[in-house]
Parts: C-alpha cells; structure tokens; sequence
C-alpha cells in the first residue's frame, strides 16, 4: 500500500477493491488502445526532436497504480486518447504544451496551416503551426505540431460579452482567411477552439481537461470576461487556397454544415459565401437559438443566411457590421448572465435574481479597487 501524504482520500480504493484490481491483471480495462499503440511507437522519435509524450506512452510503461491501492481514475497514465490521430505532448525547452496532429505529407491540410501560420498579426485565428516532423511509424505522413487547444465552448459561456468576443474574433477569423484567398469549408463547432491558459493559470490536464494536470482536483475555471481568450479556427482539411486572380467556384457537397443550400457536387458555387453561410448557421444554433437576450445578433445572422449567396455580406463587411451592433450594446449588459431559453420560469426568475446580486457585487469589488 502506498503512503497516504498530501493526496486527498478519495484517490484511494478500499481493500476489496484495490484486490481485484490486483488480481485483474496489469493493465485491466485501462491498457493502450489499439490506435494509441502508435503513438508508443513514436514516443523515442518524437522525444530526440525535442517533444515528451506523456509517461503513459513510454516504452516501458507500468501503470503508476500497479501493486497500490490507488484508483487509476484518479492516476494520470490511466487516462486515454479521445482522438486518434492527435495526442498532446510537452516541448521539452520551454515546456509548452503542443497538440501534435498526423497528416498527409506534403498534403493539402498541412501546406494551407503553415501558410496561414506563417501570417503575423492580431486577426489571424488559425491555429498556430511551429514544427513539421516526418512520421517515424508512416512514411506517407507528417506530424504537424501545433499549439495545444481546448474546445471554444469548454468551459462553458456564462455571460453576453462571452458571445460578443466570440462572435467578434470568428468574424475577424473569417475576413483573414477571405482576406488571404483560403475558403475554410467546414465550418462547424468542432473545428472551433481557443487557448484557454488564462483560464486555468495552474495548468489543467491535456485530456480530462477540467482536472489539474495530475488527473486527481477539480479545477474551477476563471471567468472570460476578466480573463480574455483567444479564439482559433482548425481542421484544414477540406480548405481551398485561391491564388490571385482565381475564381473562388468549388463543387463539392462537403462540410458537418448540410444547411449551406447550395452545396453541390456538379453546380459550381461560391467557397466564400459558402462559410459566411456556415458561421451564421453556427452563431444561429449555438446562441441566437440557445439563449435569451441576443436579439441583438439576428440581424447580422439574418444576412449571412440569406438563400440567395450573391446577397450575403462580405466578411470584411460583417467586421464592420458587427462593430456597430457592438456599439448598440450597453457596457453594462455584457455582464449580464446567458439565460437557457429551455431554462424554466422559475428558475431562470431566481438565477437573474442571484446574477443581480453578484454583478452589483463585482462593481463593488472593481470601483474599490480603482480608487
């Protein structure tokens, strides 16, 4: 049994637990999975060019929980890959935490995110790209190594200036990647992120992303609106980059986003207008749809969806657009709580009740500490 100091009880399983754990074998339903097997395989490569797996991958790994009477739920190297083909690693000389994504060499993905990578300035949201190994396990793909993000939604929004940030970043997003002859063509929420560190300044786990990075506390994130993210477009897939002069026609009925009326696998259409349609679908869902008080986004979502692309708005034209709805919108209202529209009567009368109280509070707390 191993020496209870400093680590909280619930990580430790009762005796008769902790034996059939034992007498299940090694590993139990917490071994490698068939397609983490391969990141094992890369671990020694990946670690000579400067990026650390986790220790789950060594080699020579032996679960930290094997002979203990410690819960693997709580153990760090029992935690497994969601996503196949991108795993998490630590750059060893700074100790920045990169997501490292496989890809097909020399393909179209990995040309588009390191020319949009290679574009300094503040209103480029494509995820950074900083290294491009060769594969070690196959030689027809590349390791793109990218910066290490969570999900845009993850923690969850909790006021209205949460969605005017993000409505403003995904905009500016949009008109550079329109600005610099790329069509993103998918759209969607999952390929949507942020750097979320100002959040968790004590670092969270690559994985299970709302625990320290030891896999064992709970962590409790701060609020967006005091601590500003920065918001990513991902997932290059399916992008087009235009030279100059080029007609932006694709055909193609691609993307998670169905509702773009005129994808088309032989009608050529607009790649540009296509997205404009696909982000107005996604502010429409996500928030205009979802919760009370963002009225004030239906005009500009009404534009972007129109069925006819012709008459849809530029993406620099949407910048400018939602500049001046942002002006519209008090100060004060931006810390006002997102209300569920599926939230009931009483509830949602006794949760404005409790987000009165606490912003009086926090204006308080902000006008004391100016003074």
């Amino acid at each position: 049994m191993v020496e209870q100091k400093r680590l909280p009880s619930y990580i430790y399983l009762p005796p008769d637990v902790a034996r059939r754990q034992a007498e299940s074998g090694r590993d139990g339903p917490y071994g490698l999975l068939r397609y983490e097997v391969s990141w094992k395989e890369r671990y020694e490569a990946l670690r000579t060019r400067g990026y650390q797996l986790r220790p789950r991958y060594h080699p020579e790994w032996r679960p930290s929980w094997t002979g203990t009477n410690l819960d693997p739920e709580f153990c760090e190297d029992a935690v497994m890959l969601k996503h196949f083909e991108v795993m998490d690693a630590v750059r060893v000389s700074d100790g920045f935490l990169v997501a490292i994504k496989t890809v097909k060499k020399g393909g179209q993905e990995l040309q588009i995110a390191q020319f949009l990578s290679s574009i300094q300035g503040s209103t480029n949201h494509c995820v950074p790209v900083f290294d491009v190994l060769q594969d070690p396990v196959d030689a027809s793909m590349s390791l793109m190594v990218m910066q290490y993000l969570r999900p845009w939604n993850d923690p969850e929004f909790t006021l209205l200036g949460d969605v005017v940030d993000f409505v403003t970043q995904m905009l500016e997003g949009l008109a550079f990647l329109h600005n610099n002859r790329v069509a993103h063509r998918d759209i969607a929420p999952p390929n949507v992120m942020m750097d979320g560190r100002v959040l968790y300044p004590q670092g969270h786990h690559p994985v299970w992303r709302n625990r320290s990075p030891d896999a064992i506390h709970d962590l409790e994130p701060l609020h967006r609106i005091d601590h500003p993210v920065k918001y990513f477009y991902v997932d290059f897939g399916l992008s087009v980059r235009f030279s100059t002069g080029q007609s932006t026609l694709v055909v193609g009925d691609v993307g998670r986003d169905a509702s773009v009326p005129e994808l088309s696998r032989t009608v050529p259409y607009d790649a540009f207008k296509a997205d404009i349609y696909a982000l107005g679908t996604f502010f429409d869902k996500e928030f205009a749809q979802t919760y009370r008080y963002t009225e004030f986004l239906r005009p500009i979502i009404n534009s972007m969806k129109q069925r006819e692309p012709g008459l849809r708005p530029t993406a620099n034209a949407l910048v400018d657009a939602f500049e001046g709805i942002r002006e519209t919108v008090n100060p004060a209202d931006l810390r006002w709580r997102l209300a569920p529209k599926s939230e009931p009567v009483y509830e949602r009368i006794f949760n404005d009740t409790v987000a009165v109280t606490r912003n009086s509070l926090s204006q308080l707390r902000r006008f004391v500490q100016s003074e």
